[in-house]
């Protein structure tokens, strides 16, 4: 069955919209993990957030680089299947961690905020969100990983308009992660 132009932009299109909502999903959590939590007695207790008045801050907006409405720009890269897959079982070994060691430099650059794989073997296995101004500095940035090299991914960029609070993630993630990527 061959598929139509229509079809398959229809299809692209709602695939990249439910993944826009998954990252704002995931800009929520993160959200809700930076909210204070009062502990009393040890034990703790789920804050009301009904009652909890969040004041502006102006130094955590200028910190993460906020607009007035505590967003801002950044670039999304999708990681598709590439077209070279075949590899050994060592040789893939290796590429995944040549892969993983270039996402670390690039997250502590400060240029790779987000960083994450789709669970499944679909055609789309991940995502990266960078700061930084262009799609041209997405695009260098990933050429320089060996996965993309390889032809093992490809990426499709695209600028993102998000919460700026996603700039806390990584600080967040060190906190939150027992073993060292």
């Amino acid at each position: 069955m061959r598929r139509t132009d229509t079809f398959y932009n229809d299809t692209l299109f709602m695939k990249t919209q439910q993944l826009i909502y998954l990252c704002l999903l995931i800009c929520f959590v993160c959200l809700l993990a930076c909210s204070p939590v009062e502990k009393e007695d040890a034990t703790e207790k789920p804050v009301d957030v009904s009652s909890t008045k969040i004041e502006y801050d102006s130094l955590a907006a200028k910190k993460y680089g906020a607009d007035n409405y505590g967003m801002k720009k950044y670039v999304m890269a999708f990681l598709k299947k590439g077209p070279n897959r075949d590899l050994g079982a060592e040789e893939s070994s290796k590429l995944q961690a040549a892969h993983m060691a270039n996402i670390g430099k690039m997250a502590e650059e400060g240029k790779l905020v987000l960083a994450g794989p789709f669970l499944g073997d679909g055609e789309l296995r991940g995502i990266y969100i960078f700061d930084v101004e262009t799609i041209a500095e997405a695009e260098a940035l990933t050429n320089s990983d060996p996965a993309i090299k390889a032809g093992s991914l490809v990426m499709e960029l695209k600028e993102w308009y998000g919460s700026a609070a996603v700039m806390a993630i990584n600080d967040i993630h060190q906190s939150i992660s027992k073993v060292d990527h």
